[in-house]
């Protein structure tokens, strides 16, 4: 079977890369440059500008999907929400599908991405095989893992914008069955727990039944959870947690459980994870009243903005007299060795909980001998690491001042030896952030496609907020 093209009248990719070609050559020298895109899974906030961004209306969809070969070419600003639409009616899926349903697949690859099914497909990036990259000089240049262009393949992931942006990315796709079947394992100490995500991720199976996915929960030290996904064609009365039921709550009162394959994709969605008690949709009668169409991240995420601009929960705060409070909004990468430590040192130190755990293991390369390195987010390969995502805030202690915790848990993970994503706030002085995140690396690159610099750096958009 041959390629598909998906929705063929919706896609006409020539003319979108035209028009964002002709939208960046239309912003003056000098000026910031940005994307006009309605959504963003960036949590922190961003100067304001007045130049029109670049449009990217046109690169939203998928070019097609080859069911053979397992591959989709795919517009950089397509949500993963329009991507896995496109893939399951063939029985497929991307390797890895970020938990959020707006974010995208250039945004996952830029900006990093990770899932429950990271333990053996590592991060999105890694199963691209080439990508149109605009970059700052104006040109349009594909790259791959070998050629001339191996260096931006390279240096992409975790650029943030800061090397181009991506117009179409060919990616691999996995089989998937109509259902997953989960089983929810709890643990009272974290060790028990690393080491069965060490086995797991060395077997692929837990108690002699094959695992496809796995992710986990931290309500706190002493109870903890891990859930094991297996694909499956048998399903009878599959759970739903877009309605009442909640999907974090069930893995305190399920052993096992069984979703749809789509429903599975988008399970946090629904909640944001647990964040959406910061806006009452747990709470029974408010769910009830809340649109099931409006129970998703994007929403909570609109919410969110509106609040960073005019600040009205933090000024209802200040007239109860309660401290003001920092945001702590971060994903970091630690050693599986680690990971225990940890967990222990956060609940005590910063007390946030839940915690989500995905663990995490860069592919093996294709090839005996043969390697590949992610410069600008430089994971080990080998190495075995736990993806741990903590959302909220906390109080700011009477004498410090914002930014001190996110500090503190910046200190920590390198300690650890551990890697942040840069999605959210970053406080790095400049020398330790192009120590941990390639620097000397995404110079070179950037000097060679964007010689006269027009694009924010990575340092200024990741730290400074530009």
């Amino acid at each position: 079977m041959g390629s598909v093209r998906v929705d063929p009248e919706s896609v006409d990719h020539d003319s979108a890369v035209t028009t964002l070609r002709r939208s960046y050559a239309a912003v003056p020298s000098g000026e910031p440059i940005r994307l006009a895109k309605r959504t963003s899974n960036l949590f922190r906030p961003r100067t304001e500008v007045r130049t029109p961004g670049l449009d990217v209306s046109g690169l939203t969809g998928v070019i097609s999907v080859d069911p053979a070969a397992r591959t989709a070419d795919v517009q950089g600003m397509c949500t993963y929400e329009h991507l896995v639409d496109a893939t399951l009616p063939h029985g497929l899926m991307p390797l890895v599908v970020p938990q959020l349903r707006t974010i995208t697949l250039g945004g996952a690859v830029t900006g990093l991405g990770i899932e429950s099914t990271s333990f053996r497909n590592g991060l999105p990036h890694e199963s691209v095989t080439e990508l149109d990259v605009l970059t700052g000089s104006g040109e349009i240049v594909t790259a791959r893992p070998d050629g001339e262009h191996a260096d931006l393949f390279a240096a992409f992931p975790n650029s943030m914008g800061s090397l181009g942006y991506a117009t179409r990315l060919r990616i691999e796709l996995q089989p998937v069955r109509r259902y997953v079947a989960l089983r929810n394992v709890r643990f009272t100490r974290l060790e028990a727990l690393t080491d069965a995500i060490a086995e797991v991720t060395a077997t692929r199976s837990w108690d002699g039944v094959p695992v496809d996915a796995m992710d986990g929960v931290m309500f706190s030290p002493g109870e903890a959870y891990l859930v094991f996904g297996t694909f499956t064609d048998e399903g009878e009365r599959p759970s739903d947690y877009t309605g009442q039921d909640i999907y974090y709550r069930s893995l305190r009162r399920r052993i096992r459980d069984t979703l749809t394959t789509y429903d599975y994709l988008w399970r946090w969605d629904t909640d944001w994870f647990w964040c959406s008690s910061a806006f009452g949709v747990q709470h029974p009668v408010v769910r009830r009243l809340w649109p099931a169409r409006y129970r998703r991240s994007d929403v909570y995420h609109r919410l969110v903005r509106l609040e960073h601009r005019h600040g009205v929960a933090a000024r209802i705060e200040r007239l109860r007299g309660r401290p003001a409070r920092e945001r702590v909004v971060q994903d970091v990468e630690i050693p599986l060795e680690r990971t225990a430590d940890f967990l222990r040192w956060f609940a005590g130190a910063v007390g946030m909980t839940p915690v989500w755990l995905c663990p995490l293991r860069l592919r093996e390369p294709a090839g005996p001998g043969s390697t590949r390195s992610w410069p600008l987010y430089p994971l080990r390969p080998g190495q075995d690491y736990v993806n741990i995502g903590f959302w909220g805030s906390v109080p700011i202690a009477e004498g410090a001042t914002d930014g001190d915790a996110n500090r503190l848990i910046e200190r920590v993970v390198s300690e650890m030896g551990g890697h942040k994503s840069l999605y959210s706030d970053a406080y790095y002085d400049r020398d330790s952030f192009e120590r941990l995140y390639g620097g000397a690396t995404w110079r070179a690159v950037r000097d060679r496609y964007d010689p006269e610099h027009r694009l924010t750096g990575l340092y200024e958009k990741a730290v400074a907020r530009a």
